[in-house]
């Protein structure tokens, strides 16, 4: 896969400054921005002002909050130089996205309270779009930015979105700027970053729908793997992770994670759940190793850790586990971690986590 979002962040920009170009002569602050209260000029700024700090909460690895900081345009700037500064804070936001490590994440309030590197650029990204959007529409500028950027920000930060067949109109009706036939008008929208749950020795990384369609065709979805990886059971649980996307069941928590060793950020197997939690609150999980990885307690693990979590949720209250008779290393897993042996089959041992 092995994509970042820094060029995804240039193209972006550049795509604003092209349009926006072409009209520095208009009155930019006595024009309200398409469905906003803001002028244009305030919204021209406001990207700048978020693409800066992007940048800045990326590069400096904020933990706990934004950090405490702003841009002031001088006195006399003109609209040519507004794009300017979106230029210059894109720019400093597409390095900080690139040499950023895969595993860094930063600050960020949604909804897990972080974001790494993709998160970071595909909200930039956004912002970019839509607001470039808001300002061309209220000065009859016509803006279709390349789908292939609709579609990097809807599978980064909009995965429970259902995706539609033109991603630009389904990018502004999830922002809450058009319609789309057959869904009901979105009046309220949050960014969408992975959820990361730490363990002893590894982190469980969300797996994004991008980084699920890319295993499901054989590729590495974005992370680097130990030898051997991922296993065919990861690509499996993404296959099925990209169809529940396509038909808009996807609940980004209850998808895939892969397992990243904190020692070395290698990815040594995947985790996941099978479902979103039923009406009685139970769902069923899944998980593999690398073959290289066995036999060190990450299963047992990444199963803790992961069952905690579920668990502590409201709407959880049954996990469940399926084990070929014959693995008996994977049904010392199970037990291990606190599954009881519920039921069985020719082939397969059923076993019930309660919380």
């Amino acid at each position: 896969m092995g994509t970042t979002g820094a060029p995804q962040v240039e193209e972006a920009v550049a795509s604003c400054r092209a349009l926006l170009g072409t009209a520095t002569d208009r009155d930019w602050d006595g024009v309200k921005a398409d469905r906003l209260e803001w002028s244009c000029r305030y919204t021209a700024e406001h990207i700048a002002s978020d693409l800066i700090s992007y940048a800045g909460q990326l590069a400096g690895r904020a933990q706990h909050a934004y950090f405490p900081f702003d841009i002031a345009l001088d006195d006399g700037t003109d609209n040519s130089g507004v794009l300017d500064v979106i230029g210059a804070t894109g720019a400093l936001l597409a390095a900080a996205v690139r040499t950023a490590p895969r595993e860094v994440r930063a600050f960020h309030p949604y909804p897990f309270r972080s974001a790494n590197r993709e998160g970071f650029a595909a909200m930039g990204i956004a912002e970019v779009l839509v607001h470039t959007h808001d300002i061309a529409a209220a000065l009859g500028l016509d803006y279709q930015p390349a789908r292939k950027l609709a579609e990097f920000v809807l599978t980064r930060i909009f995965p429970q979105v259902r995706p539609g067949a033109d991603p630009w109109r389904t990018l502004l009706w999830a922002t809450g700027r058009g319609e789309l036939p057959g869904r009901a008008p979105v009046t309220e929208w949050r960014w969408h970053n992975n959820l990361v749950l730490p363990a002893e020795r590894l982190t469980l990384d969300g797996v994004h729908p991008a980084a699920a369609a890319d295993l499901a065709a054989g590729g590495d979805g974005g992370f680097e793997w130990i030898d051997g990886g991922p296993f065919q059971g990861t690509r499996e649980a993404a296959t099925f992770m990209t169809k529940a996307y396509q038909a808009g069941l996807h609940r980004p928590e209850f998808g895939v994670f892969a397992l990243v060793r904190h020692e070395d950020g290698r990815a040594i197997g995947g985790i996941g759940f099978h479902a979103v939690p039923d009406e009685e609150g139970r769902t069923e999980v899944g998980y593999d190793l690398v073959e290289g990885a066995r036999g060190q307690g990450y299963a047992t693990e990444a199963l803790r850790a992961l069952t905690g979590w579920a668990l502590a949720r409201d709407e959880v209250r049954t996990i469940l586990a399926t084990v070929e008779r014959d693995n008996l290393a994977s049904q010392a897993v199970v037990s291990r971690v606190g599954f009881k042996q519920v039921g069985e089959d020719a082939d397969e041992l059923t076993y019930e986590l309660g919380g």
